[in-house]
């Protein structure tokens, strides 16, 4: 689902709403009491190496049904396979109606799901192999990252690498002090805010209706202060207010997602595999969708999350690659393109001399840098497709959000 883009008129209507917010209240509208189902077949996911050969009319070990390969150590159709993965990522508890004594077939496997899992382990599945197969699968991205980042060092009319001597320019550093300053300060002004943020419910109970909307608006109104945040920061960026207003509201509309995710992966603790928000309140992936929203939008935030502190930016660098971000020419309703390319490439060139300077060893930092930004793409759809799915499940956003995020109800 791609974003609807308003017309020239409709932002002359509506531009206040997204561009001139202050601290004062912004109505809220708590969602409803459905919970995010998970989809029976995920994707069919590619062969991970050699896997014994087969005649064709293997049958699962699980179900009987036709067996599609090895899974998680065992002969399995692609129906258990999924179903297996799902309940070891979710450590789902199930209960059987019949004390645990269901004969496991086709039918039965949609009926009770105690014995389809008891049954997986019996088989011979294992849990281990399902979080490797996740590990497998990240190396894999950030392999392909990698890749991708060598093929950017090696394209023609790359920045010029500084040499050993070089030193960023006056105007280059004031910039990036002004950065950083506006960043803390910004950040500073989101932490007196936390009183305005519905309390997370303390109650044990998951499918508690009244708790269920708390969740959803704690975390609708945590998403609320980030887009502040990011709309005060991006006045403060030297060049920002050059712009005409129409541009500068097509740059901030589609642009806020991703540095909000730029923002969460600055947050994310991988000790407690959590995400912090507002200095102490820490939220892990069970959180988040105990909030309303669907794994195939959390996991890949924690994973982008996990990636981005993997390559241990500082503020500077962080100020900066959001300055990228949000500086992009492309963005639907841009009119001034040759401006923002100009603007951005003052922040590119500054960054490139930043790194170069702070992290002479490591030449494909920059590019990598830079291809994070491509992956951010990348998960502003699946953020698309998140906003359908709550709209399905009756679920309403804050007139902010919907204005930003252009949802019409």
């Amino acid at each position: 689902m791609g974003p609807t883009q308003l017309s020239t008129q409709d932002h002359g209507k509506r531009v206040a709403s997204v561009f001139e917010m202050e601290e004062e209240g912004l109505a809220l509208f708590p969602g409803s009491e459905n919970p995010p189902e998970h989809a029976e077949n995920p994707p069919l996911k590619r062969k991970k190496g050699p896997a014994p050969k087969m005649l064709g009319n293997e049958v699962c070990s699980v179900c009987g049904d036709k067996a599609s390969g090895f899974h998680y150590n065992v002969l399995s159709c692609e129906g258990c396979k999924g179903f297996f993965r799902r309940s070891v990522i979710k450590g789902a508890q199930y209960a059987c109606k019949n004390g645990g004594k269901c004969e496991m077939d086709m039918y039965m496997r949609r009926k009770c799901q105690e014995c389809r899992l008891r049954k997986c382990q019996e088989a011979g599945m294992r849990e281990q192999y399902v979080l490797s197969e996740e590990q497998i699968r990240l190396k894999k991205l950030k392999k392909q990252e990698d890749d991708q980042a060598r093929t950017v060092v090696v394209r023609p009319n790359p920045p010029n690498p500084p040499s050993p001597s070089h030193k960023l320019t006056p105007e280059q550093l004031s910039m990036i002090k002004k950065l950083v300053a506006a960043q803390q300060q910004c950040n500073q002004r989101s932490f007196t805010d936390r009183l305005k943020v519905t309390p997370w419910p303390q109650i044990p109970d998951p499918n508690n209706r009244e708790a269920r909307q708390q969740r959803f608006a704690h975390f609708t109104e945590l998403a609320i202060i980030s887009v502040q945040e990011i709309v005060d920061f991006a006045k403060q960026l030297p060049g920002f207010l050059e712009l005409t207003r129409e541009d500068q509201i097509a740059l901030l509309k589609t642009s806020t997602i991703e540095v909000m995710l730029l923002e969460t992966s600055r947050r994310y603790n991988p000790e407690i595999e959590s995400i912090t928000f507002l200095k102490d309140l820490s939220y892990n992936r069970d959180d988040f969708a105990k909030a309303g929203l669907q794994f195939e939008f959390i996991n890949p935030i924690f994973e982008f999350s996990k990636g981005m502190n993997e390559l241990q930016l500082n503020d500077a660098e962080y100020a900066l690659l959001i300055a990228i971000n949000i500086f992009s020419a492309d963005r639907p309703n841009v009119q001034d393109q040759s401006l923002v390319e100009r603007l951005q490439h003052t922040y590119v060139e500054a960054l490139h001399s930043y790194i170069c300077i702070n992290r002479p060893n490591d030449r494909l930092m920059f590019p990598r840098m830079l291809m994070k930004l491509v992956s951010l793409r990348t998960l502003s759809s699946v953020h698309s497709e998140q906003v359908f799915a709550l709209r399905l499940q009756d679920k309403k956003l804050p007139p902010l959000l919907s204005e930003i995020w252009d949802v019409h109800e």
